[in-house]
């Protein structure tokens, strides 16, 4: 099952491309009793409902392929046989135009699908002449086959939520009239599988809108087929194999982060490898989770162990490496590395700018030795009225002078120097 299958699917569901032939419903309580069973020629719909029920059945072919999107197989008897593949061939062939059939499809799903509160079961008939598509990818007026399928949405139906509401002929704002709405589709399978632009006898398209609980229970006895983890499972069953393994908390979180990293960058080289061609995704098989153990630097112990839970949990249908890959643990990871190192450059730069402002033994040295010397030249100037401290470029340039009859010193001084006298600072 491809993204492209799917999608070639999904954009006939529209109204003037779809040719969906019948659409059946049955609507159960909380008692798991069938309240209400229909059936409607699809193209006699009025066009609200019509694209309501688009809509339900797009749900049902879309999200992440592994994840929302399961491709189930049916395991065969000793005849090559199996009773509930049998059943929706029969359905498919009917056009949904046999209520027994619908009726033994219903009570299945009602004995093994598990939900507390109402829902309706949708079930959709349509015949796809799949046309030959060239190597460019075009269509070509020519059918290649003719896909003949059904789609089952399982769709919560729920109360409107209360609130308050504008009424026309009373010309009031009062509470509105709760109803019972139906909601987008909780579950829901399309048979066959649509692979490789043909029909395929053998699997069931499942799609589950809660990937933590895909309804496991539904998979094998509703429907009869070999039941799947989603990516969401896989990846929460890895990480507890790793936390379990590595039992202090703090060291396991470490622990499978490296896993993390480690994993990711194995799948990145991957793909830059295989650019240029329509590659493989990697298989996360026993050899490989232990060259990934070695790329993290466990110890042999540990390794070995987690290697042998993985063998137990999944041996035999191995997980893709991208599915076993935590993308929030992944980014989360990488902004506390970056917030890390930003805090390792300013600290850095505060040690710096220390270094800058505190003065060095040096330079205490050479303050102090000033000192002394001022203290000595004052001792040895404090019987004359005027002392003259100039530098020594300065003093070819004193000159006394008479001025108004009064004897001065006269001392040259440029714009940009600074002087002090008394310890005042520029007083002229």
């Amino acid at each position: 099952m491809e993204r492209k299958d799917l999608l070639e699917l999904k954009k006939r569901f529209k109204k003037e491309e779809n040719t969906f032939t019948k659409v059946c419903g049955c609507y159960v309580n909380s008692d798991k009793e069938p309240v209400l069973k229909f059936r409607e020629t699809f193209h006699s719909l009025p066009d609200d409902e019509m694209f309501k029920y688009l809509e339900i059945a797009k749900k049902t072919l879309s999200g992440k392929i592994g994840n929302n999107m399961l491709e189930l197989t049916f395991p065969l008897d000793d005849k090559f046989e199996n009773e509930k593949q049998q059943l929706l061939m029969m359905i498919k062939k009917s056009g949904l135009n046999q209520d027994g059939l619908l009726d033994i499809l219903y009570e299945s799903i009602i004995d093994n699908y598990e939900d507390s509160g109402n829902y309706l079961i949708l079930l959709y008939h349509d015949i796809y002449d799949v046309m030959v598509k060239t190597s460019d990818n075009r269509k070509l007026d020519e059918s290649e086959e003719v896909y003949e399928y059904i789609i089952c949405a399982i769709c919560p139906v729920k109360l409107s939520k209360p609130g308050l509401g504008y009424f026309n002929k009373e010309n009031q704002i009062k509470s509105r009239i709760r109803d019972w709405v139906v909601d987008v589709p909780a579950a829901g399978f399309t048979f066959p599988g649509f692979i490789d632009r043909s029909s395929d006898v053998g699997t069931v398209m499942y799609y589950t809108k809660n990937v933590k609980e895909p309804q496991i229970d539904f998979m094998e006895n509703g429907l009869g087929c070999f039941s799947k983890q989603t990516a969401t499972n896989q990846l929460n069953t890895f990480e507890a194999i790793v936390k379990e393994t590595v039992s202090d908390k703090e060291v396991s979180e470490k622990v499978f982060i490296d896993i993390q990293e480690n994993l990711n960058t194995m799948i990145e080289e991957h793909k830059e490898i295989y650019e240029d061609t329509d590659h493989e995704p990697i298989t996360l098989t026993k050899e490989k989770v232990k060259d990934i153990l070695v790329e993290s630097g466990l110890s042999e112990d540990i390794s070995l162990r987690i290697e042998e839970s993985y063998e137990e949990k999944f041996g035999e249908e191995p997980p893709l490496a991208e599915n076993l890959v935590d993308a929030k643990l992944l980014k989360k990871n990488e902004q506390k590395k970056t917030e890390e190192r930003l805090l390792n450059q300013i600290e850095e730069l505060e040690a710096k700018l220390e270094q800058v402002e505190a003065p060095n033994s040096d330079d205490q040295e050479v303050e102090a030795n000033d000192e002394e010397e001022l203290e000595e030249t004052q001792e040895e100037t404090k019987d004359y009225d005027v002392v003259l401290h100039v530098k020594p470029e300065k003093l070819d340039a004193i000159k006394t002078e008479i001025i108004n009859g009064q004897r001065c010193i006269l001392v040259p001084i440029d714009d940009d120097e600074q002087m002090t006298i008394n310890g005042l600072d520029n007083l002229l």
